[in-house]
This record gives C-alpha cells, structure tokens and sequence, in this order.
C-alpha cells in the first residue's frame, strides 16, 4: 500500500493541538479562573461531562474509567459534579450562549434516571443553553434500560453515540464485550421511539481475533439499524500506559496490512450503501448535518472528533475532562480522588493547560483543516495569522518528503491528498507539528 513505512508509526489523533501529552502545570486554577471571567457575554460554548465509570472493563478501552460494581462511588462522583458546574459558572462574568452538550465517559448512562436528568437541569439553571442546543451522549447499550431511555428524552437528549466495536463473537470474547445484535437494535428502536432519532455508531478495526469478513458482517448488521453517522477506529495498543490491555494478546492483533485492508473493507461499504466519507474516520448520510459542514468547508474537529460545533469555547466538567478557551487549554485533575478534593475545598480542579501562543494557533488551524479536509490552503491560513511563516520552514520540508512519497501534491499553496493516502491524514498532519515526540507511545498508529 502506499506509504506502507509509516502504517506503524505512532502518531496523535489530533483532536487538539497541542495534544493533551504537552499540557502543564504551568495553566492553574487560578489561571482557568482568569480564562472564564474573561469570557464576553453570548460567548457561543459547549459543555462536557466526564463520567468515568463502567460495569465492566472492556480490555481494547483508552479512555480514562474505573469499574464501579455498586453504586456508591457513582453517588458521591456525582454530587462532586453537581458541587463544580455552580464553581465554574460563578467565576462568569457574563452569561454565555451553550450549544452544545456532551457525555462522555466511561458510561454516561451508569447513572440513575433521575439524577441524570437533575444533572441537566443543573446545568439549564447555571447556563443559558439555547433551545436546540444539540445535547448527546455517550451509550453502551448492553446497560441502557426502558426507564433511562425516557430520561434522556425527558432531559432533552437528541443525539445517542452507541459503542458497537464489533457483532464477532471471538472478538468479543477477545475484548471482553460481549454484545449481541438483537441487543443494540432493541435500544435503538426504544430511543427512537422516545424522540431520540439522531443515533451515531462507534465501530473499531484492529482488534484482536478481528478478520476482514467479520468487519464486513459488523458493518452489514450496522446498516440494517440505519444510523446517521458512523465513526471507525482503529484500535490502539497501549499496554504500558492501560493496564488492562495486557490482557491482549498481541499474537491475536491484526497487523499493519490488515489494518489497512479492515479500514478501507469498512470503509468501501459505508460509501457503497450511501454515507459520505469525511475526513479519517467518520461516515453520514448526506443529509447529515456533518457531511453537510463537510461539503460548505465548516467541519472542525475536537476531542469527541469531527464535529459540526463551532463553539467559542470549551468547557469540562468531571475528572480528567478537558476545556478549551481562547487563551488554550485546561485539563481537570486525572484522579478522581483528587478532583474530589479540589472542590470539596471550593476550588477548581484544574490538573494541569496549556497557554496557547501565535504560532501554536498558526500550527493548529493548519492541522485541523488537513485532518477535516484532506487539504489546507497554506497562504490562506497564514494570511489570518500575524506569524513570521519561516517558523513554518521544517514543516514545508517534511511536507516535500512526503510529496515524493505520492501521500500529498501541490495546487501551488495548496496540500492536498490524494484519496488512496486518506487514511495517512494523521501523517501529513503530523508535518505542522512542532510538538511532536516520536518517543511518545502512547499515539495509535498511522493507520
């Protein structure tokens, strides 16, 4: 395959930039405070909520989660949630205009009814969130229950992400996850009967046992539930930073030209039964309003993903999450034992940021247009950046190696990519990156 050398090379995900490995301690508390009280009024925002709890581990997962087999330490998470949305309104100095909201996790869903939909209200009573705002969250359907699909409806949810990876019995097995096609069409029909219709599914190639025919079958059992949007990843094996990964055999995992063949197997048959393809990962109905912000050039990308929300800024709620304001970034304390005792002390739990500067918002809109549109106008960017573009002579360098390896061409200012080299995005992305540590294991692989 094209550019075959770099399949194995590890590399961000670019859903920031910098990325998260560059944060420090440098952006505080008080630093985020200052951030927030600056922020204009009707300052278009978006709010996300960690939730870092599951039933269960499934051995593929990244993110940042523990196993709660009751429901105390969930209980008393919550109400630490419950105390940081009024800290973090009240350093406001003018209220803000919300858009969009957010639950990640771990399983959002792990919580009760009742208190999930208190939980919004809370955050109605402490923001002005605008009346289609777009409100989503995050499922697995092997624990999402008759009374909690009422509650998202009731709460306003109009957007359901549901984890499917794989329907392949010995993947499951192999990932500890199992669950079964009857189960995840039953919760779709039940949101969609509750008025949740925008369904989204997470799929994952490269995981251990996975062959391309049961790829293929995954994806045929996904289209028979006819979801809006499509995300395929591809898994990353980490097993020195999440410990539950060595659970993995690594004789089991796929490797680099497999991985290839899985995605564009995937990938082919999305495009087949009629989804648009949008940047590296991420499938829509045409009539999408994703594959539509695609075609009008206002995609954008953040740490769920590509995304049509051109928010203003970013707020994070919960340990580990992470905000971005004009200023840069800032992150909650990680341990949630920690971020606990932050805001039992009437504090705000910021871990660690980044403070952004000229060049690193030069850098950023450079990637963020080569990760979304597979090419970016190099002079038209720099012409809205007051920044000496010979800070941008190495990266032009690394882009004329890779010319010469067919990954990109040149339409004079223009980087393009053919799309035979789309799934090596991340590469020519990795090209304006002045942060970047190819030491740093913890990236998945190019492709």
């Amino acid at each position: 395959m094209q550019g075959a050398h770099y399949a194995d090379e590890r590399l961000p995900r670019y859903t920031s930039y910098p990325t998260a490995p560059h944060f420090n301690a440098g952006v505080d508390a008080a630093t985020y405070a200052g951030w927030l009280k600056a922020l204009p009024a009707g300052t278009t925002t978006s709010l996300y909520l960690h939730v870092p709890f599951c039933r269960s581990m499934c051995w593929y997962c990244g993110c940042h989660t523990t196993v709660a087999l009751r429901d105390g330490p969930i209980v008393d998470y919550l109400a630490v949630l419950r105390s940081e949305i009024p800290l973090v309104a009240g350093q406001l100095s003018a209220p803000l205009d919300v858009r969009h909201i957010h639950f990640g996790g771990g399983t959002p869903t792990i919580i009760e009814p009742q208190e999930f939909v208190a939980l919004v209200a809370l955050l109605r009573q402490h923001f002005a969130v605008h009346p289609q705002a777009e409100i989503a969250v995050e499922i697995d359907p092997r624990r999402l229950g008759i009374e909690m699909t009422a509650a998202l409806a009731a709460a306003g949810v109009n957007r359901a992400s549901l984890g499917v990876q794989s329907f392949d019995p010995a993947v499951q097995k192999a990932i500890n996850r199992i669950q079964s096609v009857e189960q995840t069409a039953s919760v779709v029909t039940g949101l969609r009967r509750a008025g949740i219709e925008e369904v989204s599914f997470d799929l994952i190639y490269g995981l251990p046992k996975q062959t391309l025919q049961s790829c293929r079958d995954t994806v045929e059992q996904c289209l028979a539930m006819r979801p809006d949007r499509f995300s395929i990843f591809g898994y990353a094996h980490v097993p020195e930073f999440k410990k539950h990964q060595r659970r993995i055999a690594v004789e089991d995992l796929p490797d680099g030209q497999a991985r290839h063949e899985q995605a564009e197997a995937m990938a082919q048959q999305l495009v087949a039964a009629g989804y648009v393809r949008i940047g590296l990962d991420h499938f829509a109905r045409p009539t999408d309003a994703m594959a539509q912000a695609l075609a009008q050039g206002r995609l954008h990308r953040n740490f769920q993903g590509y995304t049509t929300d051109r928010c203003e800024a970013l707020i994070g709620f919960g340990a580990s999450a992470i905000g971005r304001l004009p200023q840069g970034f800032v992150q909650n304390e990680v341990v949630i034992g920690r971020y606990a005792e932050r805001v039992a002390d009437g504090a705000l739990p910021t871990g660690k940021g980044y403070r952004l500067t000229a060049e690193d918002r030069l850098r950023a809109a450079l990637i963020e247009r080569v990760m979304c549109d597979l090419a970016v106008d190099i002079d038209a960017v720099c012409d809205e950046h007051p920044v000496d573009r010979g800070v941008l002579a190495p990266s032009l360098a690394k882009l004329e190696d890779l010319s010469r390896d067919g990954l990109i061409r040149f339409d004079g200012s223009r980087v393009l990519l053919p799309e035979d080299a789309r799934l090596f995005v991340r590469k020519v992305a990795s090209a304006f990156d002045a942060h970047l540590d190819q030491s740093q294991r913890q990236f998945s692989r190019a492709v």
